[in-house]
């Protein structure tokens, strides 16, 4: 039996109504999507520590999420872990026809841009015409902003340079000061958001992935910050008690310790 099959065969077990486990009997699509998510988000964090144990570990949580919802697909009759495995070899036939196309289109190899042109058809075939279609709603709202740009991009809409950009953001800024200005909470997060959708349209112009850049800077704050803890804490002072100007002047100096 192969690893595979071994998983598959206890996927099974724990969904049997009978003799499995309750807790996974009593799953569906819409109580594993949030695992999944965080089983994903573990295992870009293994490959951000370099931890390929881990990793190994993690990615196997992942194709656990897999399993689970090609289990609850066969039960009704939807489709089983072979299809989902066929649809996705299938596709990436599809999509590398320099790879796997007639002898002609693997003599022309690969052309720039043909990825996204295959993957245009089979949105145009899906229904949705839009140069939009397609892009996930579930996704990080990060990540859904910058390929919303790419895509109007696509199409003539945007700008020409990063100059542009910056304008935008800098337009952007002086409606939300004039949107706290009146207090009201839902223009004011209205603004923040075109503030923060403006900041990925100049990351997509520098290719800089926003998520990754955010990502980080989480680290850095994280590492400087827990830094100036221990700095404050060896010398005996609570970081509770000290001023705005006080902190700041410990922040700098964990800046220059840790980077």
């Amino acid at each position: 039996m192969t690893g595979i099959e071994k998983l598959l065969e206890v996927m099974r077990s724990l969904r049997d109504p009978d003799t499995g486990c309750p807790w996974d009997v009593a799953q569906d699509f819409s109580t594993i999507a949030p695992y999944t998510i965080e089983e994903a988000y573990e295992v870009a964090d293994a490959i951000e520590r370099k931890d390929f144990d881990d990793l190994r570990s993690e990615l196997g949580d992942l194709l656990f999420q897999v399993v689970f919802y090609a289990q609850m697909a066969g039960e009704r009759g939807y489709f089983d872990f072979d299809d989902v495995a066929e649809g996705i070899a299938e596709k990436l036939t599809r999509r590398h026809p320099h790879v796997f196309g007639s002898a002609e289109e693997r003599a022309i190899g690969q052309v720039e841009g043909g990825w996204e042109e295959i993957k245009e058809r089979e949105r145009a075939d899906s229904g949705d015409e839009s140069a939009l279609a397609g892009v996930v709603k579930g996704l990080p709202a990060l990540k859904r902003a910058q390929k919303l740009g790419k895509r109007a991009s696509r199409v003539g809409f945007d700008w020409p340079d990063t100059a542009g950009v910056n304008q935008k953001i800098h337009e952007e800024l002086d409606e939300l000061d004039a949107a706290v200005g009146t207090r009201d909470a839902g223009r004011i997060e209205d603004e923040l958001g075109d503030v923060l959708f403006a900041v990925v349209n100049l990351a997509r112009h520098l290719d800089i992935d926003p998520e990754k850049a955010l990502t980080v800077s989480n680290y850095k704050f994280e590492r400087r910050f827990r830094a100036m803890e221990a700095n404050l804490g060896a010398a005996g002072l609570d970081i509770r008690k000290l001023t705005l100007e006080e902190l700041d002047q410990h922040w700098r100096k964990a800046k220059q310790g840790v980077g």
